[in-house]
């Protein structure tokens, strides 16, 4: 089942932030993110946020994509796991979700094409990426094409390198490879000083980024948060205005 508002893969750059917080989000977009994915637990890979953290979604003046995991670990589900799975999908409609992120596969790492298949029945009139579980499975190719007969929107993927400037090449094969079916979205490690090689090398038409530092409450633990500089910097270079390029 495809969403009725499929982004398409064009020629405008869009910035995509992950943050865990509203405050992080509203950092984000004032910065220059053009699209908030929003999670909890970033430290571990990024959970489902509470229905408390989705509360005020619709105050967010940017479409926001929220990550449904209910567990860290393996990205395999049990029909437990489905069951929340598609409770909190309903919850984030109802909160104002532009849209979801998810994913699944089966022990031997390949796409768990029958639990995605049901979670999408619940996407009716959401935008659908398929989280970096793409990046675990042996054949990215076969995978690109069951995520577009699933109907998912988007991919987010490093291109299965552990970052979205090693797997550039392996990101512009998809692209080229989705052929305007889906969007590519390169993800992992992207920043203003990447961030012009991964688009020109792949060709990509969005970027995704955390573009987080380090809290600078001593209580915090290792708690990270959106620095807006980064956000803002690596606006400027998908814009091309930084250091003096222009396009």
């Amino acid at each position: 089942m495809r969403s009725t508002n499929k982004d398409k893969q064009s020629n405008t750059r869009l910035l995509e932030v992950c943050v865990e917080s509203f405050t992080d989000a509203m950092r984000a977009v004032e910065a220059g993110a053009d699209r908030i994915e929003y999670c909890s637990a970033l430290a571990l890979g990024g959970l489902t946020p509470t229905p408390g953290a989705l509360a005020r979604l619709k105050d967010i003046p940017a479409p926001c994509m929220v990550m449904i995991r209910p567990r860290p670990g393996g990205f395999w589900c049990e029909p437990e796991d489905v069951a929340i799975m598609k409770r909190e999908i309903t919850i984030a409609r109802d909160s104002g979700a532009a849209g979801v992120v998810f994913g699944a596969c089966d022990r031997n790492a390949h796409l768990d094409v029958s639990v995605l298949s049901d979670l999408m029945t619940e996407c009716a009139g959401l935008q659908t990426t398929l989280h970096r579980v793409f990046d675990e499975v042996p054949d990215q190719r076969n995978a690109l094409e069951q995520a577009i007969e699933i109907g998912f929107d988007r991919i987010l993927t490093s291109g299965g390198e552990p970052n979205a400037k090693s797997g550039a090449k392996r990101i512009a094969a998809l692209i080229k490879d989705a052929a305007g079916r889906i969007v590519i979205l390169p993800g992992a490690g992207v920043s203003a000083s990447n961030a012009t090689e991964i688009l020109e090398v792949t060709g990509a038409t969005e970027l995704h980024a955390s573009c987080k530092t380090a809290a600078t409450d001593m209580l915090d633990d290792g708690r990270t948060c959106v620095d807006v500089v980064r956000v803002s910097t690596l606006r400027n270079v998908m814009n091309g205005r930084a250091e003096g390029r222009l396009r």
